[in-house]
């Protein structure tokens, strides 16, 4: 799986970052990812920042 973010529909809230640590991060004012390629181990995670964002910003590609 891997997942970006819409730099700009991010609004730097930093739900994801609180959600799932080990793929966001803040850069400045935006989320960024972290990663590549998120790890088995923290898909769930992954998915639930991407459904918690409030701009919708994350994008996930199977």
């Amino acid at each position: 799986m891997k997942v970006s973010i819409d730099q700009d529909l991010c609004i730097g809230c930093g739900i994801c970052l609180d959600a799932c640590p080990e793929v966001f991060e803040m850069n400045g004012e935006v989320a960024i990812v972290r990663i590549d390629l998120v790890p088995p181990e923290v898909e769930v995670s992954t998915r639930d920042a991407a459904d918690q964002c409030p701009a919708e910003a994350i994008i996930i590609e199977e």
